[in-house]
């Protein structure tokens, strides 16, 4: 195997591309879009759109370079079965999960709002994760299909940097996987915990992983 290396921090990663894969997280209608779930509670989603170009051109050097793609949502079955009851009951929202939304019912797999936004779709040989929580090693066979693929190291992008993102990637090293997180393929509604976040991944000596950009993961994929 070819071995490269990314300029991140703490300090460069070297990776090799056939033990790699783009694993980008729950860019979703639901959290990204006008009218979704995500504006519904509040937050204004531009904080989130601004991940979607940089991960697009991340995304496509991937493909080009032969790299495993894996997308994930953050969803729940139809009947609700799978949802915590303490999930569903917390914030005491007037429209919360599984209730009827603009996009659909909220955070049910195959609404609308449930699904990957148009500039990110996956292409028909990329697996899409269903996941109920956060992280997107739980409850999922997101680990037996990485280890098949004998993947070492994870690129990570998607929303929101200080939950869905970064359950995943103290998830994936706790399992021996490095983890690299491009800073401007991801995103959270609050400033200040897409700042920390990142901080957290990259500190004591990359604790958690590495932080990057897209410029300089698709400069390294070449």
């Amino acid at each position: 195997m070819s071995q490269r290396t990314i300029d991140a921090e703490p300090y460069p990663l070297a990776f090799q591309p056939e033990a790699t894969a783009l694993v980008i997280i729950d860019m979703q209608r639901d959290f990204l879009e006008p009218g979704g779930f995500g504006e519904m509670l509040g937050n204004d989603v531009s904080l989130l759109r601004s991940a979607i170009e940089p991960t697009k051109a991340l995304l496509e050097t991937a493909r080009g370079a032969g790299l495993l793609v894996i997308h994930t949502r953050e969803g729940h079955r139809p009947d609700l079965t799978d949802a915590p009851p303490a999930k569903l009951a917390r914030g005491h929202l007037e429209v919360g999960i599984g209730d009827a939304g603009p996009m659909g019912r909220v955070l049910i797999r195959g609404e609308y709002g449930h699904d990957i936004i148009p500039e990110l779709y996956p292409a028909a040989d990329e697996p899409v994760i269903d996941k109920s929580g956060k992280g997107a090693f739980y409850e999922t066979d997101l680990d037996l299909i990485l280890n098949n693929r004998g993947i070492k190291t994870l690129i990570v992008c998607g929303v929101t940097t200080e939950v869905c993102v970064h359950t995943t990637v103290r998830e994936a090293n706790d399992r021996g996987y490095e983890c690299v997180v491009p800073s401007d393929c991801v995103g959270s509604y609050f400033p200040e915990f897409q700042r920390i976040g990142l901080e957290m991944i990259k500190a004591q000596g990359g604790i958690f992983g590495w932080v990057s950009d897209a410029g300089r993961v698709i400069e390294a994929l070449g």
